[in-house]
């Protein structure tokens, strides 16, 4: 009996699986190449579902369908489940501006935060386990899921647990592109490694008029400008400065007339917090807050507020795992602890329901130009999929290792 998951004497036990990778590596970029021209917006990668199903079916393997929707899953092996493994597989309405020769072909949407690097990792970790697999049997199951939806809240993440794809599986991994690490480094982070995530539409109403009388009138832009600058300043003050609270418009409209007070405006940003406790009560407290602020003003306040996802929150034995393969596979100094980012994620849910990790995988040329998710210009270097291929594949070998053992 094994006593501790993480245990490093299970390391020497599995070997390197560089060569393997090695075999499909130019396959899946390919394969990432024609994903990355091919790009699909939340709930529509209908394309991106079959291309992976395909493939999958030719290697032997049977995927299932995510009811309802876009998306899939693969087991490898037979046995109980050891782990699951997912990989989000939607893209954004952004336009490319890369130049690459896989350019996005349609319009507006792009694989601008790194999803078509991430499936193609974990379609590479699932061929190479079947291969394994087929040599001689894993001894228990390796569950792979390309969940669609991570861009749009709520997300896939929920469907994936409401499909009951997360029951009595023990534990979860997962990667993510960073743009600020170099290719052939990961970045890990015990504890929170993402920050919860809201979206806040607030529609606002009045008696509009010239602006010549605006005593006459509910002074919607000056309502509006109250809003935006208070809201988030009063928030700070009923939260802890510790947990991060921060709100942030990206999108302000009202008027038409530099000489009319307009009727109707809007505001929409977004909320984020480092702590979960923090994002509840933050959460509970902002419709009061909004209506606080606008009440002077007279002004009718629609509040749409849609939670989001909380933060992601690391476990330790799993963090530590992966670091061990990554060493194993990368070197001593692959390894390098990442800031947790304000940026959210909905594997968050995945890890509510079980524990797991989360780790960053560089896709920086060493010495090139750092990029930024989301924009147009996002070129994460290739060679970031055999690194991750590697690292996932050996983590799986280890859980697989330390599944059987423990059984013992």
């Amino acid at each position: 009996m094994v006593s501790s998951f993480a245990e490093s004497q299970l390391s020497d036990k599995v070997p390197s699986v560089g060569n393997l990778v090695e075999e499909f590596l130019p396959e899946l970029i390919e394969f990432r190449r024609d994903v990355h021209a091919h790009p699909e917006l939340s709930f529509q990668e209908f394309r991106t579902t079959e291309k992976l199903a395909e493939r999958l079916r030719q290697a032997g393997l049977e995927p299932v369908a995510l009811p309802g929707t876009t998306g899939l899953r693969v087991d490898i092996g037979e046995g109980p489940v050891a782990a699951a493994f997912r990989a989000d597989i939607d893209a954004l309405p952004v336009q490319e501006q890369t130049g690459l020769e896989c350019s996005s072909q349609t319009a507006n949407v792009m694989h601008a935060c790194g999803h078509d690097i991430h499936l193609t990792v974990m379609l590479g970790v699932t061929l190479g386990l079947a291969k394994i697999n087929d040599d001689k049997p894993l001894g228990c199951t390796i569950r792979v899921i390309f969940q669609p939806a991570e861009e749009q809240q709520p997300g896939g993440a929920l469907r994936v647990i409401e499909a009951g794809w997360l029951k009595d599986v023990p534990r979860a991994f997962a990667l993510h592109c960073e743009p600020k690490v170099d290719v052939g480094k990961i970045g890990t982070r015990i504890g929170a490694i993402t920050s919860a995530s809201d979206t806040v539409r607030i529609n606002l109403s009045g008696h509009g008029g010239h602006t010549s009388r605006p005593h006459l009138t509910e002074d919607l832009i000056y309502a509006m400008s109250q809003i935006a600058i208070n809201v988030p300043a009063v928030l700070s003050r009923l939260t802890d400065v510790r947990s991060g609270v921060l709100v942030v418009w990206g999108q302000i409209e009202a008027g038409v007339a530099s000489n009319a007070i307009p009727s109707i405006g809007m505001l929409a940003g977004t909320m984020r917090c480092l702590d979960a406790d923090a994002w509840y009560k933050a959460g509970q407290i902002l419709d009061d807050v909004v209506e606080q602020v606008a009440t002077p003003y007279g002004v009718t306040v629609d509040l749409e507020h849609e939670r989001g996802v909380p933060p992601v929150v690391n476990t330790e034995d799993e963090t530590a795992l992966i670091e061990n393969a990554a060493r194993a596979e990368l070197g001593e100094d692959c390894v390098v602890l990442v800031e947790q980012s304000m940026g959210g994620e909905d594997f968050s849910w995945m890890l509510q329901e079980v524990p797991g990790t989360m780790i960053r995988l560089g896709t920086r040329a060493p010495g090139g130009e750092t990029f930024d998710l989301h924009q147009g210009d996002y070129n994460p270097q290739e060679d970031a999929i055999g690194v991750g291929v590697r690292v996932m594949t050996s983590t799986a070998l280890r859980v697989i290792r330390w599944h059987l053992s423990s059984a013992q």
